[in-house]
């Protein structure tokens, strides 16, 4: 198995789902690479995509098997940066995709480590992104309705990143490092609601690393 899956918690109308990634063999990676490590003292999975792989949304999709998901919480710790021969406008994309029914319907929050410190205001602006496939990248939504869909929050590239999104019907929302007020809210989910896997997303040109996952239904 890719990594184990077991119910722990449960409470009568509430289970949570601790995903314990310790091997990468059926963990659906299409054309990403990946191999497990130990990263910054904690186990986890590092994940690879190359800039010269394109920039297709579905292929940024490392599918957690065994999960199904349409409302509640999922949480892990993540890191990304840009790989060595990234092209500068890369910014370490790496975010969570959920309501996954195949490689192009899901929707998803990511973050991009290197705009969290920059000295250009409007780049920390875009700091945290929420995309929606198909039919709302991050480019429509940025140029039809400026700064709905992103944020600001303060991040450093390669360092592990607290990210948790809650969601329930057509409203999500994303925390990042414990804080107790959302840094990003979506109203308006653009896909259909409906159950379908988690995963693991990772932009263009950079390398990631995810640990210690949890899904709460």
């Amino acid at each position: 198995m890719v990594m184990a899956a077991c119910l722990a918690g449960r409470l009568p109308d509430q289970s949570a789902q601790e995903i314990l990634f310790d091997s990468i063999e059926k963990l659906d990676l299409h054309h990403l690479k990946a191999d497990m490590v130990t990263y910054d003292g904690r186990a986890a999975v590092r994940i690879s995509n190359p800039a010269e792989l394109g920039n297709d949304y579905g292929e940024s999709l490392a599918i957690v098997p065994g999960t199904s998901f349409k409302d509640g919480t999922i949480e892990a710790m993540l890191a990304g940066d840009t790989e060595p021969d990234a092209p500068p406008e890369v910014r370490g994309f790496v975010g969570i995709a959920f309501r996954v029914t195949d490689r192009s319907h899901f929707e998803c929050f990511y973050i991009r480590p290197r705009n969290g410190r920059s000295e250009d205001q409007l780049q920390r602006n875009h700091s945290t992104q929420y995309i929606s496939i198909p039919g709302f990248p991050w480019d429509k939504l940025r140029t039809e309705t400026p700064g709905k869909y992103e944020s600001y929050v303060d991040l450093v590239p390669g360092q592990w990143t607290e990210f948790k999104i809650q969601v329930k019907g057509r409203m999500a929302r994303l925390y990042i490092n414990g804080a107790k007020q959302p840094t990003l809210i979506v109203n308006d989910l653009k896909q259909p609601v409906a159950n379908g896997a988690v995963a693991l997303w990772v932009g263009q040109g950079t390398t990631a690393h995810f640990a210690d996952m949890k899904i709460t239904h």
